[in-house]
């Protein structure tokens, strides 16, 4: 009922800057959270950021500060990353949740951008 595209993820050197995209389409009535999580090799996922309405913003304490989340209107969510460390090296996923034509509430993921720090 809902399909996530997410966009942005590569290769970048330690203190660079990448930012990811994640756009959501189908039988979406209202888009009630969204966020982005990751997940290293051998590692658990993990909250990155995560968004509520246009401003009320969260972040784990390894990102704020570096991170921004922020979407628009068309049900896209973003996240730029700056000073981005070798340990940000994880493929990032986007969750959404949403209210759908059907009546009922899905919970989405994206597909997986892989970022990759390194020199």
């Amino acid at each position: 009922q809902v399909q996530l595209v997410e966009s942005g993820g590569g290769l970048v050197q330690p203190g660079g800057s990448l930012r990811l995209s994640c756009s959501a389409s189908g039988r979406i009535v209202s888009v009630r959270s969204m966020a982005w999580y990751r997940q290293a090799p051998e590692k658990q996922r993990e909250l990155v950021a995560s968004i509520t309405g246009a401003t009320t913003t969260d972040y784990a304490d390894s990102v704020r500060g570096r991170f921004t989340i922020s979407n628009n209107a068309q049900n896209t969510v973003y996240l730029q990353m700056e000073s981005l460390k070798p340990e940000d090296t994880a493929v990032y996923y986007c969750n959404i949740g949403a209210l759908v034509t059907s009546g009922g509430y899905v919970e989405v993921w994206g597909q997986g951008t892989p970022v990759t720090v390194s020199s």
